[in-house]
């Protein structure tokens, strides 16, 4: 594979964390339960520039997002790094069609939460401020273990939100053909 590092890239690279940033807040804002879209940026970046450039563009998303809207977001870094190089890996194997796409959301559903549940735990006690607290809470509450009221909710969010993201970027890439030597 040849190693190559152009203005080009780094300026798409770019813009997919602005997409990372704009379309999580806008999803945010709007409070849609099970959807997030925070990761389509980290995605689009490892389909089309491959699992370095996606892990490069998931952590500086959270890095650059905890500037913007407060340090909560940075430890989750470790996730959106995870799910660049999963969704990169992938799709240096195989293309990254609708069918890839999904198996590649169902693969995210739970890798992330497998991540991101430990630091969710750890750093906020399982409440991050989001949908899946509700869940949290009534499964703590009905005697559930903290890592399973933690773990469950994310991986039913994920579900939709890594299927609906993979399958987006999927038919953009698609429609797009934007292609970079890598």
């Amino acid at each position: 594979m040849k190693k190559n590092f152009s203005t080009k890239m780094m300026v798409f690279a770019a813009i997919c964390i602005a997409v990372n940033i704009i379309l999580g807040t806008v999803v945010g804002a709007l409070n849609i339960p099970l959807l997030f879209l925070d990761t389509v940026g980290t995605i689009f970046a490892a389909v089309t520039l491959g699992p370095l450039y996606g892990a490069a563009v998931g952590g500086l998303t959270n890095v650059i997002q905890g500037f913007i809207s407060g340090p909560k977001i940075i430890p989750f870094a470790l996730v959106n790094i995870v799910i660049g190089l999963v969704v990169g890996w992938i799709s240096m194997k195989k293309k990254f069609s609708i069918s890839t796409a999904v198996i590649t959301g169902l693969i995210l559903s739970v890798v992330a939460p497998l991540i991101g549940t430990p630091i969710a735990i750890f750093v906020f006690d399982g409440i991050t401020g989001d949908f899946n607290d509700v869940f949290f809470a009534a499964m703590k509450n009905a005697g559930s273990s903290i890592f399973s009221a933690a773990f469950i909710p994310r991986v039913a969010s994920n579900i939709v939100d890594k299927v609906i993201s993979c399958v987006l970027v999927s038919i953009i890439a698609a429609k797009t053909r934007i292609r970079f030597d890598r």
